[in-house]
């Protein structure tokens, strides 16, 4: 079965606008989009520009979202964010206005270029959010996205997530490119995403905390707690935004390419800066087969380990008989889910109860969750993202002496390891009218002599 995925090209950086403009390249709705954004706060004060630019001799699309004189952050001011550290701070080539960030960039002071600040908590965005007409799955998606970004702020300040108070990323024009991201992403049908390890820049960047290391805190935060790989490039600069870090992370669900893939269409997405490195982000809308491997080699040159991510939703129950139980597994692995399996526990007051854990993929949450909700007592659930390491697997049929059965192969230490499929095996067994075991060995031998 072929599979839709998005590729993340990381290798000039990433930032909300190009994010967006990328997709849009891609093509996202526009219109879909645009209603969404409208039902934003503050409308009098901003205005979404939408067009093509060249940059590097790329034509890519533009997504601007252009603040009036009180409330515009100046990102795009160069000699402001670097002074002289950048030597492209004092150029002016007409491709480096408004785009902005997530990591409390910029002025604090408000008669500093004219600056008007924004300070939200994460329960005030999510009101913003909940009165925006986006489908759920886009609404879960930019709450994912604000989560990545509060978690990292809390533990850089060390206050509770739900304390930070975001600056420029409470600004409405930050707001508005992570609720485009997720409503483009939702648009557009991603089920899975790959992203490449992010090119970053050196030196130093103006915030609302002075002079930052580049990269800035939140972006190094929002790296460590998921996983992105980081690439610095000896330019100066920053490329990696907190907002294009946070988008990178709360979508990711793979870091490698499949081995065999075909490319749908490729979008560019356009930055607002004039620096080094080509001023662009790519992405690419690709299909592949769902059981390929991720390309990677091990050192002999067979196809390695690759790693990916899935999500584990729990819950526990001790008010559930068997029969509910035993129905909600099956409608679970009819929706998509991976792996579901219940656990004995002891619950309050030494009640012997069940643990539901169910294994899916990170954007099937909703859907599970809801499955879950109905089909049992439970009134809530807790979920995790989780890393997991996988061998290439591929799927085949092996020719038996009842007939051909379906096999999966696996590679170890260079060596495949075949098991048969058990419905095709069980199939195999009811047609000959012979015991189970004895179609798993016909495929033992079969298996031996592919070897």
């Amino acid at each position: 079965m072929k599979k839709k995925m998005l590729y993340i090209d990381g290798s000039s950086g990433i930032s909300g606008d190009m994010f967006v403009g990328a997709m849009l390249d891609l093509g996202a709705d526009r219109s879909v989009v645009s209603r969404v954004l409208q039902g934003l706060p503050d409308q009098e004060h901003f205005t979404v520009r939408y067009g093509r630019m060249q940059k590097s001799a790329v034509d890519c699309f533009d997504f601007d979202v252009v603040m009036d004189g009180a409330y515009d952050n100046h990102d795009h001011d160069m000699a402001y964010l670097y002074g002289t550290e950048n030597p492209y701070a004092y150029e002016d080539h007409g491709e480096n206005h408004g785009e902005n960030h997530g990591e409390n960039h910029h002025h604090d002071d408000p008669h500093v270029h004219g600056g008007h600040h924004v300070h939200r908590t994460m329960g005030e965005i999510r009101e913003i959010l909940d009165g925006l007409d986006m489908t759920p799955g886009a609404r879960q998606t930019a709450d994912r996205i604000f989560a990545v970004l509060a978690e990292a702020e809390s533990k850089v300040h060390a206050v509770p997530p739900d304390e930070v108070h975001f600056h420029e990323v409470g600004a409405i024009d930050s707001i508005a490119d992570i609720v485009a991201a997720a409503v483009c992403l939702d648009n557009l049908g991603v089920t899975e995403t790959v992203v490449s390890p992010l090119t970053e820049g050196t030196g130093r960047v103006r915030t609302q905390h002075g002079m930052l290391p580049v990269p800035v805190p939140a972006v190094t935060q929002i790296a460590a707690d998921a996983g992105l790989e980081i690439h610095i490039e000896q330019v100066p600069g920053e490329y990696v935004t907190p907002t294009g870090a946070a988008i990178a992370a709360a979508v990711r669900t793979r870091d490698r390419l499949p081995a065999h893939f075909r490319i749908l269409r490729t979008g560019y997405g356009a930055g607002k800066r004039q620096q080094a490195l080509p001023g662009f982000l790519r992405l690419m809308l690709i299909e592949a087969d769902t059981e390929e491997t991720s390309g990677q080699t091990d050192t002999a040159g067979a196809p390695a380990a690759y790693s990916d991510r899935v999500l584990k939703i729990e819950t526990n129950v001790d008010d559930c008989t068997g029969e509910m139980l035993g129905f909600l597994m099956k409608r679970l692995l009819l929706a998509g889910a991976r792996d579901v399996y219940y656990t004995p526990v002891y619950m309050k007051k030494n009640r012997p109860a069940w643990q539901i854990s169910v294994l899916c993929a990170p954007e099937d949450r909703e859907k599970m969750a809801a499955l879950i909700f109905s089909e049992t007592t439970t009134i809530g659930v807790r979920y995790v993202l989780m890393d997991r390491t996988c061998l290439p697997r591929r799927k085949e049929q092996v020719d038996t002496a009842y007939g051909p059965v379906e096999v999966k192969i696996t590679m170890k230490n260079g060596q495949p390891c075949c098991a048969p499929e058990y419905e095709s095996a069980r199939k195999a067994a009811e047609k000959y009218g012979v015991p189970l075991q004895d179609v798993f060995e016909a495929v033992g031998r079969a298996a031996s002599d592919m070897r």
